[in-house]
């Protein structure tokens, strides 16, 4: 029997299963400024580059009533996502936003303790308060992807990245194809 390699104490079984968590507020906005229509059963395999997945997430607002978004979270549930929803709040200045900051961070923690057969969590957030939870999922050995469009994510949540992707350098890859 041959012995696995390890990476910052992680076996090679554990580096090929990832667990990716989608703040879908971040994507959209990094999205809407791309000119991006996402499609997203190209999007987990981009992701994932091979290696197994062991749970998609994907964080999102909802407006009741919103048939539109009803049927696309229905069809995220349909297709390999985990879908974690909260009403949106109307702020006083008109603005809707549904702070699922919380949510993505105890699920990371839950990830980085409770899964031994986990070695890569995938971020897919430019939220900045999720910096204090990176820096300790970095510091529990698990490795750390960040994936964002660089011009909105700051760089104390890209400090504990082990590596970040860049939505831009993507996008081809993750693209909705036009149906002409």
């Amino acid at each position: 029997m041959s012995e696995r390699t390890r990476k910052n104490g992680i076996s090679d079984d554990r580096m090929n299963c990832a667990v990716v968590l989608i703040d879908g507020g971040s994507l959209f906005r990094a999205a809407t400024q791309l000119n991006l229509e996402i499609d997203y059963e190209k999007l987990l395999p981009c992701l994932l580059k091979g290696r197994d997945l062991v749970r998609a997430l994907f964080y999102t607002g909802f407006s009741s009533g919103n048939l539109k978004q009803a049927s696309f979270l229905k069809w995220m549930r349909n297709n390999g996502y985990r879908v974690l929803q909260k009403e949106l709040v109307i702020n006083s200045d008109g603005s809707r936003r549904a702070n699922l900051g919380v949510e993505i961070a105890i699920d990371m923690m839950q990830f980085a303790r409770a899964n031994d057969k986990i070695g890569v969590i995938i971020l897919v957030s430019h939220n900045n308060d999720l910096a204090y939870v990176a820096q300790k999922i970095s510091s529990q050995g698990l490795q750390l992807e960040i994936v964002s469009l660089k011009s909105l994510v700051h760089e104390s949540l890209l400090s504990y990245a082990d590596r970040f992707v860049d939505l831009e350098s993507i996008k081809s890859d993750i693209r909705k194809s036009s149906n002409i």
